[in-house]
């Protein structure tokens, strides 16, 4: 019932976006380097990778906050499992099945409704996944750093709501990151959030080509292993001398 009700709150949003965009597309023709079945297209996939990529909360983090929080984690540690791979491979599949499931439904919903630009070559399709994987990397690293600031301050909601925000703006959640203009538009495409969708978005939308995807990949890839070492590092220090509620 919760994936369905996502479904739905997905399409919904969907729709409103997509009129939206026609609405500023239909003013300002290839904004950002996008006509306005790219745009729309670009709509679409942001709904269908919202969850995938757990922009708005929903994923690990509140589960490994709570166990900080009680105490629990020490139990976690004492496993003999490393607790990075550990919650990063739920993660994992976490995403995979809301990709599936939360992402498809409403993209097949707008393309019913509008006209999208969506590729008809297969290997297209396969780049996208790649893409959409390592963006999924980079979105664990993040909030895995996020959530081990529970350490300290023993509730790190606040500062995982403040996080989601910074994802929906600087991901391109809110309009492509093509869009936003001078230094602001170069420091967000710099930023770790754009390859969460506006790299795989790109991808999809044959912007990254030959060396250019290979570019694409690059950025993902090293984000994603700046951010896990960052989350060692930060775990080590946490983990050096655990002190937890109640003892």
């Amino acid at each position: 019932m919760a994936t369905l009700a996502g479904v739905f709150t997905n399409t919904v949003f969907g729709f409103i976006v997509a009129y939206t965009y026609i609405a500023l597309w239909d003013q300002r023709p290839h904004l950002g380097g996008y006509d306005e079945a790219q745009a729309l297209t670009y709509v679409w996939l942001g709904q269908a990778v919202l969850a995938t990529m757990a922009m708005m909360g929903g994923g690990f983090e509140d589960d490994l906050i709570e166990r900080v929080r009680s105490g629990d984690i020490a139990i976690d540690l004492y496993r003999p499992a490393d607790l990075q791979l550990w919650w990063m491979a739920g993660d994992l599949g976490r995403a995979a099945y809301q990709l599936l499931v939360r992402g498809t439904l409403p993209m097949a919903l707008g393309a019913l409704a509008f006209d999208l630009a969506l590729p008809v070559n297969p290997f297209v399709w396969i780049a996208f996944l790649v893409s959409v994987f390592l963006g999924v990397v980079v979105s664990f690293a993040v909030r895995y750093l996020v959530a081990l600031t529970s350490f300290w301050l023993l509730d790190g909601a606040g500062v995982a709501q403040m996080t989601s925000l910074v994802a929906l703006f600087f991901s391109g959640m809110l309009l492509p990151l093509n869009v936003f203009p001078g230094a602001l538009g170069e420091l967000a495409r710099v930023l770790p959030w754009s390859a969460l969708l506006q790299i795989p978005a790109d991808v999809l939308l044959g912007k990254h080509t030959g060396w250019g995807l290979v570019g694409a990949y690059a950025f993902q890839l090293g984000w994603a292993a700046v951010l896990l070492v960052a989350g060692r590092m930060l775990q080590s220090a946490a983990t050096r001398k655990v002190v937890v509620q109640g003892g």
